[in-house]
Parts: C-alpha cells; structure tokens; sequence
C-alpha cells in the first residue's frame, strides 16, 4: 500500500504537477541572474511554469478527449439520452456532459438541439450544467494542483450539481418557458456514419488546434493574474478577503465570478494563486464554478433560447448548489490538504 501511494504521489507531483519544470525554470533564471526569490523572478518563473503546464496538459487532454468525443456526435447523443427516462435521464446527460465542449457558451447551441429534439428540459439542463463545469479536463488539471481527493470530489459534487439541478427543473414544469423557436425547430436527422480510426485523429487533431486557439487568450491572462496573485498580493488581504474563516467569502467569490468569462484552464491559476495565499479551498472552487457555469456573454445566449423565469430559475439553481459545494469544501478543507 505504503508503494501505491508513493507511485500516485510522483505521478501527482512528477507527471500531472510537473514540479521538474517549476525547478528547472528556477534554476534557469538564477543562471541569467534573475532569482525566483525576488518579485520579478517569481512572477516571471510562475507564469513560465504554469503557461507550460497547462498548454502541455491542454494539449493531451483535448487530444484524447475530442478522440472520445467522436463517438458521441449530436445525433448518437440524442438517441442515447432518448433510451432513459426519469432521474437515470438525468444523470447520463450529466455523465456525457463530461465529454463534450469545454464552455458554457459551446454547450448551449447542443443544449438548444437537444430540446428541439423533444428531450425533456430538465435532462437537457443537466447537460448544459455539467459540460462547462466537470468535464474530462477540469479532472486532470485540479488534481495536478489540488491533488486527487480533491478533484474526484469536485466533479462528483458537479455532477450531484447537475443532475439534482436538471430533476428540479423538471419538477417545476419548466418547460412552458422554453422560447417556442427552439421547441419548434427542425430537427435534422442524419444517417449513422462511423468514422474511420484515421478520420478520428483527424478530428481530434483539428478539434485541438481549434480549441488551444480558442482558450489561449484566457489561459495567458488567467496565469499572468494568478502569477501577480502568487508574487504581488500580500497573504493577510488573501487570508482577510477569501480565507476559510470569512463566513461570506464563498458567496462573494461566486458573485464575482458569474459576469466573468473564462473556461476551467483559464481559471486554475488564478485558483492556484490564491490558494497558495491562504483563500479557503471551497472559496476558489465555487469561483472556478461561477465563472465556469454562469459566465456572463453564456447567460445572454441563454436568454434567447428560454425565457426570464427559466432562466432565473437555473441561475438560482446553480447558485445555491455551487454556494453549499463551497461551504461543504472550506468545512473539509483540513482533511483534504
């Protein structure tokens, strides 16, 4: 036992957390004479260490999950969530939501197909919950920070999230505020084609070069923040603002992170700079949460396809959800890390 967990523990470290490179980068900047112990040789070393990381990390896991994800077109995917009913509906579009686009704004257009196709609204919003918030690689990258207990509980608790979410607007009755354009679109059935094994790596591969283009932005401004939250910040307005024992940090930590936009690479080193300055875990998670799920410009396409009182709804959903996983996380935290 005491070998497995030595094995997981380099794989951890080594392999997902690339504590080489962070090493490596040190001593290269100490050969040019730029210390990582000075202000300026931190913020350039974190933000190296980090770009890295997360791009060799990106680019590994588009790859292997878009290869997945070419088994599960649109049309494959309604017809498996046609074959469930009730509250196992609900949790296989929440589990499938874990191998399709990587942001909110991306899973809405299948969201709105999905509804056309007469899935109930209730499965479809576990979907739409789940794909931004725990997909595939929000699992590898938490744990190359957090570690793994941590992360295997953060996608659980989403996936709780979405499909206890999804059932209670079933319950509701919500659809009556579906807009009557979405129900009312054609749906376009296409004839089943299966893709070669060399068709599937072409895919996988444009599938990576278009989704590093896409997020390359916000993974360069979340790691330069998290570099200055790293080097620049003082602990005690970190500890004050967002530590454990501020009984409103998780709940201001998922209001500001709602109107932001980002995806869950963008926003792990932001995570990662402020818990290294002692914000409470369960507040930096409910962030990546927010700001994941309920990213402003996602909430504005939404509003075209259902109507405000829906759309309250689901954000009140999400809130209060991501707000208890906040508080469920800071209450644990000490066992965890």
């Amino acid at each position: 036992m005491e070998f497995l967990h030595l094995v997981w523990s380099l794989f951890q470290d080594q392999v997902l957390g690339m504590h080489w490179l962070n090493s490596l980068i040190g001593t290269g900047l100490s050969l040019i004479g730029l210390s990582p112990e000075t202000t300026l040789g931190g913020v350039i070393q974190f933000f190296l260490y980090d770009t890295i990381k997360i791009f060799v990390l990106l680019s590994v896991l588009i790859f292997g999950i878009s290869y997945i994800q070419s088994y599960f077109p649109p049309e494959r995917t309604k017809q498996i969530l046609g074959n469930f009913r009730g509250i196992g509906a609900n949790v296989v579009s929440a589990l499938l939501g874990t191998v399709t686009p990587f942001c909110s704004c991306s899973s809405i257009p299948l969201f709105m197909g999905f509804t056309s196709a007469g899935l109930p609204v209730g499965v479809t919003f576990s979907f739409l919950i789940s794909s931004p918030m725990v997909d595939l690689g929000s699992l590898v990258l938490l744990m190359s920070i957090f570690g793994g207990k941590v992360a295997v509980l953060y996608v659980i608790l989403g996936l709780v999230i979405a499909v206890i979410g999804g059932t209670l607007l079933q319950k509701l009755g919500m659809e009556r505020y579906v807009e009557d354009f979405v129900k009312q679109a054609p749906n376009v059935e296409t004839e089943g084609y299966s893709m070669t094994r060399t068709e599937r790596l072409q895919y996988a591969r444009e599938q990576l070069l278009h989704t590093i283009q896409k997020v390359a932005p916000y993974i360069f401004i979340g790691v330069g923040i998290g570099a200055l939250i790293h080097n620049m910040i003082p602990q005690q307005w970190i500890e004050t603002i967002l530590g454990s024992h501020n009984p409103l940090a998780v709940i201001l930590a998922t209001v500001v992170g709602v109107p932001m936009y980002a995806d869950i690479f963008g926003t792990i080193p932001v995570a990662e700079g402020l818990l290294y300055k002692g914000a409470g875990l369960g507040t930096i998670l409910s962030f990546m949460m927010a700001v994941t799920t309920l990213s402003l410009p996602s909430m504005i396409m939404l509003k075209k396809a259902v109507k405000p009182q829906l759309l309250a709804v689901f954000i009140s959903i999400c809130v209060i959800g991501i707000v208890i996983v906040g508080y469920f996380f800071n209450g644990i935290q000490h066992i965890l890390i």
